[in-house]
C-alpha cells in the first residue's frame, strides 16, 4: 500500500494530464455547444495552471491546439493573440531591466540609498524596503530580492560580530545592545525572586549569565534577520504593483481591457496606471514596515530608531555602515556604460508619462496620433529606447585596452553596445510572453463563443450586494488562490469573467479588474507563493510558520488598503462611480 502511494506521487503530474481531460469530457459531449467546449478548455487549462502538471508556457498554448479543432477560433486568428501590443510592451521593459542588471547599476542605487537611510535597526529595515520597491518597480522581483538578500546578510553578519565582541564575560544583560532589544528581558532580581519562590536558592554563575546573553544576542540576532529577510521578499512583491511593467498581472490586466473593450480610449497607460498604484504601494509599504518592526523588533520605537543607544551601540553601527560604504567602493566611479543607461532609463521613464498623461495633451497625441487613433503606445516608446540599447556603444574612449595585437600589427577593436542579445538570451523569461498570449487567447476565445455573455447572464444576481462588498469578497478570493497558483495564470483565469460579472451588473468593470489584479500580488503567506520568497526562505533563516504569520496579517492589510484604493483616489482617476459606454457592448445598460 505504502508502495503505491509513493508510485502515485511520484507519477502525479502524468496522472493529472490523462485524467483531468478525462474528467471534464462529459461536459462538451452532453452539452455540444461552443460555450460549454470553450468552457471546458478554461477548466483543464486552470487545472493545469493550478498543479503546474505541465510548464505554464506549455499549458498556455492550449488554445492554438482546442480552439481550431472546436471551430471557435480559426488558427491564424488564435495565434495573433500570442504578441499583441502589451506583449511588446513586457519585452521592451524587460530589454531595460536586463540592461541595468548587467551594468550593475541597480547595485549602485541600492548602496547609495543604504547609506543615506543609515543602519539603526529600523532605518535600516525602511532603506532596504525602499530600495527594493524601487527597483522592483523596473527590473524583476526576483532579480531584485537575489542582489538584496546577499548585502542584507552583509550587514546583519557585521552588526552581529559587533554585537558578539563587545560582550565581555560576565557581561550582564543590561549591556546588550540597546537598540537591537526586542523586549524587556527580566532583571536579575526577578529572576532570584522567582527562583525562591521555587525554593531554588541557586546562584547564576559568572559562565551561565555568560550564555545567557549569547543565547540572547543570538535569540535577537535571528529575529532581526527573519524580518530583514520578509522585508526584502515582500517589498519586492510590493513594489512590482506601482508600474505598468513592474509585474506581469499588471500587463495582463491592460491586455485583457483593450481585447475585451476595444472602444477604451487607452484607459489603462503608464500615467494612469502609475497615478493609482503608486500611492496603493506607499501606503502597504509602510504598513508592511510598521508591521514587521512590531513583529520582529517589538514596540519599543525609541530603540528600534536607535534613539536610546550608547557609545558602544554607536561604534557597532558605525562598522556595519562601513561594510557598506566598503560594497560602494567596490563598484567605483561610474563608468560611461551606467551613465548612458541610466539616461535612457530616464527617458524612457519621461516619454511613458508624457505620452498620454490625461490632463494635457501628451507629445503622442501633438505629433503622431490622427483621427482620434492610437498610433504611438507605451509599447512604441519601450521597444524605441530597447533598440537604442543596441545601438549605443559602451565605451566611448579609444585606450590601448582596444587594441588587439595581431602579429606586427594592431587591431583596433570598436567597444560592444550596452545590450548584446546572448545575454538577452539567457535572462529573457519567454515563458511569460506565451503566458500572456495564452491568456489573451482565453479571453476572445471566450467572447467568440458566448461564454462571456452566458457568464454575465447567470450572474446578475450579485446586482443586489453592494460594489464595495463584492470589490473586498473578490480581493480576499484572489489574494487567497495567488498563495498557490502564479500570480499570472489568476489574473489570466479571473479577469475576463470579473469583466462579464460587471458588464452584467452595470459595474464599471475597472471596479472590480483594477483591485483583483493588485491582489494578484499580494502572495506573501507561503515560499511557493512567488520568487522573491522562495529566495529569502532558501537562506535558512525561516520556518514557513514565520512567513505565514507574517503574511496573514500583510493580505489582510493589503486587502484593505486595495479596497480604500479604488474608492478613494482610484474612483476619480477612472471614474468608477459611473457606467463608462465603452464596456455596455450589449446595450443593455443605461
Amino acid at each position: 500500500m505504502a508502495g503505491f502511494l509513493q508510485m502515485t506521487l511520484a507519477f502525479r503530474k502524468y496522472l493529472i494530464i490523462v485524467f483531468v481531460p478525462l474528467l471534464f469530457l462529459p461536459l462538451p459531449l452532453a452539452i455540444p455547444t461552443k460555450e460549454a467546449q470553450c468552457g471546458y478548455v478554461i477548466i483543464v487549462m486552470a487545472l493545469f495552471w493550478c498543479t503546474e502538471a505541465l510548464p505554464l508556457a506549455v499549458t498556455a498554448l492550449f488554445p492554438v491546439l482546442l480552439f481550431p479543432l472546436m471551430n471557435i477560433m480559426d488558427s491564424t486568428t488564435v495565434c495573433r493573440e500570442y504578441l499583441k501590443d502589451t506583449n511588446m510592451l513586457f519585452i521592451g521593459g524587460l530589454l531595460m531591466a536586463i540592461a541595468i542588471e548587467s551594468w550593475e547599476l541597480h547595485k549602485r542605487v541600492a548602496l547609495r540609498v543604504l547609506l543615506i537611510t543609515g543602519v539603526r535597526p529600523a532605518l535600516l529595515l525602511m532603506g532596504f524596503m525602499i530600495v527594493t520597491a524601487f527597483l522592483s518597480m523596473w527590473i524583476s522581483n526576483t532579480a531584485t530580492t537575489a542582489m538584496m538578500v546577499p548585502i542584507a546578510q552583509a550587514v546583519l553578519e557585521q552588526l552581529h560580530k559587533s554585537e558578539m565582541e563587545s560582550s565581555p564575560d560576565g557581561q550582564t544583560s543590561e549591556n546588550i545592545n540597546k537598540a537591537f532589544e526586542l523586549q524587556e528581558e527580566p532583571t536579575k532580581s526577578d529572576i532570584s525572586k522567582e527562583m525562591e519562590e521555587k525554593g531554588n536558592s541557586h546562584v547564576l554563575t559568572v559562565e551561565e549569565d555568560r550564555k545567557r546573553n549569547e543565547n540572547l544576542l543570538e535569540e535577537k540576532h535571528k529575529n532581526f534577520s527573519k524580518g530583514m529577510s520578509l522585508c526584502i521578499c515582500y517589498s519586492a512583491s510590493i513594489g512590482g504593483i506601482a508600474t505598468l511593467t513592474g509585474t506581469t498581472p499588471n500587463l495582463v490586466l491592460q491586455g485583457q481591457v483593450d481585447e475585451l473593450f476595444p472602444d477604451n480610449g487607452n484607459i489603462i497607460n503608464f500615467a494612469s496606471w502609475f497615478s493609482f498604484a503608486f500611492p496603493t504601494m506607499i501606503v502597504l509599504l509602510v504598513l508592511t514596515w510598521i508591521w514587521l518592526q512590531i513583529l520582529y523588533l517589538g514596540f519599543n520605537f525609541q530603540k528600534n530608531f536607535g534613539c536610546a543607544g550608547d557609545a558602544s551601540a554607536k561604534a557597532k553601527e558605525r562598522r556595519a555602515y562601513e561594510t557598506i560604504k566598503e560594497e560602494s567602493k567596490k563598484l567605483g566611479s561610474m563608468k560611461f556604460a551606467e551613465i548612458a543607461v541610466l539616461i535612457l532609463f530616464i527617458l524612457l521613464v519621461l516619454l511613458w508619462f508624457t505620452r498620454d498623461p490625461g490632463f494635457i495633451p501628451g507629445w503622442a497625441t501633438l505629433l503622431f496620433n490622427k483621427n482620434d487613433t492610437s498610433y504611438v503606445t507605451d509599447a512604441t516608446v519601450a521597444i524605441f529606447i530597447s533598440v537604442l540599447l543596441f545601438v549605443i556603444p559602451s565605451d566611448i574612449s579609444t585606450h590601448d585596452g582596444d587594441k588587439e595585437q595581431t602579429g606586427s600589427k594592431s587591431k583596433i577593436r570598436a567597444p560592444p553596445a550596452l545590450l548584446d542579445w546572448k545575454v538577452v538570451h539567457q535572462k529573457m523569461p519567454w515563458n511569460i510572453v506565451f503566458l500572456l498570449g495564452g491568456g489573451f487567447a482565453l479571453a476572445k476565445g471566450s467572447e467568440e463563443s458566448g461564454l462571456s455573455a452566458w457568464l454575465g447572464t447567470k450572474l446578475t444576481p450579485l446586482q443586489q450586494i453592494p460594489h464595495p462588498a463584492i470589490a473586498l469578497l473578490l480581493c480576499l478570493l484572489i489574494a487567497t488562490f495567488t498563495e498557490c497558483t502564479s500570480n499570472v495564470a489568476t489574473t489570466t483565469l479571473f479577469l475576463p469573467i470579473l469583466a462579464s460579472m460587471a458588464e452584467a451588473i452595470c459595474l464599471n468593470p475597472l471596479y472590480v479588474m483594477l483591485p483583483c489584479t493588485l491582489s494578484a500580488s499580494l502572495a506573501f503567506m507561503l515560499p511557493v507563493a512567488t520568487p522573491p520568497n522562495a529566495i529569502v526562505f532558501s537562506y535558512g533563516q525561516l520556518k514557513v510558520i514565520d512567513m505565514a504569520k507574517a503574511g496573514f496579517i500583510l493580505n489582510i492589510l493589503g486587502v484593505l488598503t486595495i479596497t480604500l484604493a479604488i474608492n478613494t483616489w482610484a474612483s476619480s482617476l477612472f471614474q468608477l462611480q459611473t457606467f463608462p459606454s465603452w464596456a455596455n457592448r450589449s446595450g443593455t445598460c443605461p
